[in-house]
């Protein structure tokens, strides 16, 4: 069984941020696999339903980013869920709009959100899906960045890098995370 997460912020004036890029995704995987989001516990909306052969709970924590691993250790504890079968999407400001980057394990590098899923499971030794949003220009902060309008014509580069990380994911299920890391990184 696969634990796959995107992280994001619950209220409906986060929706189409940057910041709420693993909450698109996980969208994305649901459509793709008719797969519910209509369930709640732990802090988590959450599905469960079958990709690629694969049992998977698709979970969107409803934490806020900076709280996302308080909610995802229910769900590893209560469905005994190994890290290395736990799937973790998330926006990442070092990668350009449009691009994606997959891998096996790591730190959480500046991102909050990710800093709150190591401490609470007590490892990095699990796979992310990096979703690329772009560095802020030099006049924008970059929390305003992050939780900001994004217009139109930007909007649809983050939604190539969301349609390419639901791909990635899928591949990860199907083949494992070395042929999906040489075909998406």
């Amino acid at each position: 069984m696969y634990l796959i997460v995107g992280l994001g912020n619950p209220e409906a004036d986060y929706d189409k941020t940057r910041h709420n890029m693993g909450f698109h995704v996980i969208n994305e995987l649901a459509k793709e696999y008719e797969i519910e989001l209509n369930r709640k516990n732990f802090n988590g909306i959450y599905g469960n339903g079958i990709i690629e052969g694969q049992k998977v709970i698709l979970l969107k924590p409803q934490t806020y980013m900076n709280l996302s691993g308080e909610s995802i250790v229910e769900y590893k504890n209560f469905y005994k869920i190994e890290p290395e079968n736990m799937i973790i999407v998330y926006d990442d400001i070092d990668l350009e709009p449009g691009e994606i980057r997959i891998r096996r394990k790591g730190s959480a590098g500046s991102h909050n959100g990710m800093k709150s899923v190591i401490q609470c499971i007590n490892s990095e030794d699990f796979p992310r899906v990096r979703v690329g949003i772009g560095k802020p220009g030099e006049e924008k902060e970059l929390i305003q960045h992050v939780i900001g309008a994004v217009d139109e014509q930007e909007w649809e580069l983050l939604n190539e890098g969301t349609k390419k990380a639901k791909d990635a994911i899928i591949q990860i299920i199907k083949d494992g995370i070395d042929k999906a890391m040489n075909k998406y990184n």
